[in-house]
């Protein structure tokens, strides 16, 4: 099979090249990618500053939509010719990847592969650290931070359709409109004012914070927070470590919440994806909620795909297709 592969040198050039093909190991499925997506994490991953979990394919890319072309010992739940999607702990810049069976969703007949790699990695980035980490409620409100982004869409849809009020953030007015046309109620270019004002003069605080900046919002995200606020941290793009105010903390009883997904066991991934698909996946097949995509490349052109979501050009996700 082919697959993107990132050479030894300063740019750290991108190469679709012939690669070993993977195995089929028991509990798992071997599914020929059609299509699949980028994330932040194929960035830092290809700069070598975030290392596949062991394991895992080599290859970036953590998720994928495609057919089902084996299946290992003990898989049941789906057949060769079956169009699937999946999340991945990495492999979806190939042609062809191994994955849990346990971690794959069906691609509803009337979607197609474009639709179905722009899925799970951000809506079940926002669904485990919404819902599972911070316990969002109904009537809550939160703030996402980085509105635009692919997770940041997401997000946006899965608060207002769980009855919680949302306010984003974003760095131009078309992400802000894009995330009022969403479901949020009020949004702010950061880059024109400061949220935390801005916020503020809009409401009393919020009670749960999706946040990607880090260190540069922590003493912004803590004043916006209301008494026992949760503010799960999912990226650092602003820096890793920042002073903190325990003192606050104490006051409001807080709760600061570090998250990742990809290193995450299996097992929890299973549940996650269970959990996902008995509340919110009928949403998004009816078409209550959407995958919004800013473009479609092929995976030749790799680089170029990456480069939109460095430059922070997307609302959205950024898909390419593998095969037709």
């Amino acid at each position: 099979m082919k697959a993107i592969t990132v050479a030894n040198d300063a740019d750290y050039s991108l190469c679709w090249q012939e690669v070993p093909d993977p195995t089929c190991g028991p509990g798992e499925v071997l599914v020929d990618i059609h299509a699949t997506a980028v994330n932040r994490a194929d960035l830092l991953q290809r700069a070598g500053n975030y290392p596949p979990p062991p394991g895992a394919s080599p290859y970036m890319g953590l998720e994928m939509a495609g057919v089902v072309a084996a299946t290992g010992e003990t898989v049941t739940q789906w057949q060769p010719g079956d169009r699937v999607l999946g999340l991945l702990s990495g492999g979806g810049y190939a042609e062809r990847v191994a994955v849990p069976a346990t971690h794959l969703l069906p691609l509803p007949a009337e979607r197609d592969f474009t639709w179905g790699a722009a899925i799970c990695e951000v809506f079940l980035t926002a669904f485990v650290n919404l819902f599972r980490e911070a316990g969002l409620r109904t009537g809550e409100t939160a703030l996402i931070h980085g509105g635009g982004s692919g997770v940041g869409t997401a997000a946006v849809q899965l608060c207002h359709q769980a009855g919680a009020k949302v306010i984003v953030t974003a760095g131009t007015d078309a992400k802000v409109a894009c995330c009022l046309a969403l479901g949020a109620e009020f949004g702010v270019n950061y880059k024109e004012r400061d949220f935390a004002e801005a916020i503020l003069a809009h409401t009393d605080g919020v009670d749960v914070i999706l946040d990607i900046a880090g260190a540069d919002y922590l003493v912004r995200n803590m004043r916006l927070l209301k008494s026992e606020g949760r503010l799960v941290i999912i990226a650092v793009l602003t820096g890793a470590e920042a002073q903190i105010d325990l003192l606050e903390l104490q006051k409001k009883r807080l709760r600061l919440i570090g998250s990742v997904l990809r290193s995450r066991s299996d097992e929890e991934k299973t549940a996650i994806i269970a959990a996902f698909k008995e509340r919110f996946w009928p949403l998004l097949v009816d078409g209550r909620m959407r995958a919004v995509i800013e473009d479609v490349l092929p995976i030749e052109r790799a680089a170029e795909a990456q480069d939109i979501l460095r430059q922070n050009r997307n609302i959205g996700k950024v898909v390419m297709q593998v095969r037709p």
